[in-house]
């Protein structure tokens, strides 16, 4: 979540971890839970070296924090005795913050070490509280092009007021690891409302920053995929913690409802490229450590908290030992085009897995173009993000692997500006050669169903100004690599890359005939560079019918998250958390919207 989305909040990243699974473990039909903690008395499975829970006889107020299972005098196996749906004062809150901490420490199977203050704010107090400016102009600029380049923020929008739209608006809460306290916002003008399955979300993190000091650099990528890779262990246990704590309240737990949401002023109006991109952590990073404890318990997921992921690829794999390879770029570029060297790793970005596999994915939701698949229509194509095969029972898992971007190995994300204009060279790297001209034709795709004309190999493409993602592109592949430069102008492209093997449009480099689906010599690249991308949806035949989202649409998710410059920096602040209803609300929504748009 803390990521280069943002400046005001990568001196956030760390803090907190946010409130993704809000509206999901009250009344979940949960299947038991194969991996539930061991119960008081001790029977039932208990997996090596786990820490028995304490018996309600055990559990005395003033007791030391070596228990299990018992905070503040209070039995995880107890149930509070008011309803939180009126509201709660000041001792409730106090009295569900005990009982919370004493069922997430049975639940993780380890005590807390200290007392985690909870307090609450309205969602006007919040707004006004964190009203910021986004960071300097240069990192506004350069974010915008890392965006842009994305294919997610258009050309004349600005990519931190999109960023804002995701996560303003829809704030539930957050944990501070520099404040060591969780905050809650709620509605203006009513007593405070908590979900449980809110709360023991953040105060699992309160948890892993009393045992791992969670404002230690390690859990601020670097970059936005690095930076996705460590939320995917963060985020992953909270949420792995929120599965095995639902399954206790569908089978012998007593839980309150979740309330309903304020609705924080979200609306349906967000950018599904940003919301789904910072998604991926909770659902990819839940399986990861799923498959962790499954295979080494709880301490293999605290040997990961220790090593962070470093990419999203070993999430979405959930391989350890994924391989990178090798990046090569060097600035070349001529007449006043620059970096930013101040910006990222030295002026780099690295997009990732996750986000390049929603670049393509996006062009189906947003512009009805098939990309990913361009002989599937459009709705099979934005199907393909809807369709996980793994499952959580708590919230929604999305695909982020596609035989397009799985074969990531690497990748450096430049902006460049020079005067008012602005531009940026991609370098990219791919396991094999097959993966690299994979990559290629997909992008190729992308770029005809912007423009108007077909793809000549060799040749700068142009698209026109109607397009939200005007000017020229350069696409060059040799072996695993592929490298896309962009500018306004054909000529920019060259100045940015002036030993570009690329001829200008109509220069002579080609006579215009090519459709751009094989003479790249990629193998069969042709996929087919002539494809608009979107002639496969029927002209609004085809997808139109199932495109409602209905089929996969549920709990589609909720707007977590938050981020961070990439650049790591302070670490001090708090990142905000989501409410998972409003998301879930807009998600279906938009695609609602799809399938009335393509029918």
């Amino acid at each position: 979540m803390r990521r280069v989305l943002t400046p005001s909040t990568a001196t956030a990243v760390v803090a907190a971890v946010a409130l993704l699974c809000v509206a999901f473990t009250a009344g979940v039909a949960a299947a038991p839970d194969a991996g539930a903690a061991p119960s008081a008395s001790g029977s039932g499975p208990t997996a090596p070296g786990a820490t028995l829970s304490a018996s309600a006889d055990e559990c005395d107020t003033g007791d030391g924090t070596e228990l299990v299972g018992c905070w503040n005098g209070t039995h995880y196996e107890e149930s509070v005795d008011f309803e939180e749906t009126d509201g709660l004062n000041e001792s409730q809150l106090s009295a569900l913050t005990d009982l919370t901490m004493a069922r997430v420490e049975h639940v993780r199977e380890r005590p807390f070490k200290e007392d985690v203050p909870v307090e609450t704010v309205t969602r006007s107090e919040y707004a006004n509280d964190t009203a910021s400016g986004n960071g300097s102009e240069a990192f506004r600029r350069w974010n915008d092009g890392v965006w842009e380049a994305l294919f997610v923020v258009g050309d004349d929008t600005n990519a931190n007021d999109e960023i804002d739209s995701v996560f303003g608006g829809a704030v539930s809460g957050f944990y501070s690891p520099s404040q060591d306290r969780i905050v809650i916002v709620v509605p203006d003008g009513e007593s405070p409302d908590i979900d449980p399955s809110t709360l023991a979300h953040e105060l699992l993190h309160a948890m892993q920053d009393q045992y791992h000091d969670l404002t230690d650099p390690r859990y601020v990528g670097a970059t936005q995929d690095a930076d996705l890779a460590v939320d995917g262990i963060i985020e992953g246990e909270a949420v792995h913690v929120e599965e095995r704590y639902a399954a206790r309240c569908a089978d012998n737990w007593t839980c309150a409802e979740a309330p309903e949401s304020d609705g924080g002023g979200g609306g349906a109006d967000f950018n599904f490229g940003i919301l789904q991109t910072v998604l991926q952590p909770y659902g990819d990073g839940a399986l990861y450590v799923r498959e962790l404890r499954d295979e080494g318990g709880w301490a293999a997921v605290n040997a990961t908290m220790n090593d962070p992921p470093e990419s999203t690829a070993e999430v979405i794999h959930r391989n350890p030992d994924y391989e990178e390879g090798n990046v090569t770029f060097e600035d070349t570029a001529t007449d006043g085009w620059e970096t930013y060297p101040d910006q990222g790793v030295e002026g780099a970005e690295t997009a990732g897995e996750a986000s390049m596999f929603v670049m393509f994915w996006y062009q189906s939701l947003e512009y009805e173009h098939a990309v990913l698949e361009p002989d599937a229509t459009v709705r099979q194509n934005v199907q393909i993000h809807l369709d996980a095969e793994a499952e959580l029972e708590t919230r929604q898992v999305y695909n982020y692997a596609h035989p397009v971007t799985a074969g990531w190995a690497g990748d450096e994300l430049y902006p460049y500006r020079n005067g008012d204009r602005d531009g940026y060279v991609w370098a990219t790297e791919w396991q094999t050669e097959d993966d690299a001209a994979a990559f290629r034709d997909a992008y190729v795709r992308m770029l005809t169903a912007h423009g108007d004309g077909e793809y000549a190999d060799g040749t700068v493409y142009e698209i026109g100004s109607e397009s939200d993602f005007p000017g020229a592109y350069g696409v060059e592949r040799d072996g695993t690599s592929v490298t896309i430069t962009h500018a306004p102008s054909p000529e920019g492209v060259l100045e940015l890359r002036p030993d570009a093997d690329l001829a200008l449009p109509d220069a002579g480099g080609s006579d215009g005939t090519d459709d751009g689906n094989t003479t790249d010599g990629d193998g069969g690249s042709g996929s087919d560079g002539t494809d608009d991308g979107n002639t496969t949806d029927g002209d609004g035949g085809s997808g139109s019918d199932g495109t409602d989202g209905s089929d996969g649409t549920d709990g589609s998710d909720g707007t977590d998250g938050s981020e961070g410059e990439n650049g790591g920096g302070d670490t001090d602040a708090s990142t905000p958390g989501f409410a998972v209803a409003t998301a879930l609300f807009a998600l279906a929504a938009a695609l609602g919207l799809f399938a009335r748009r393509s029918t």
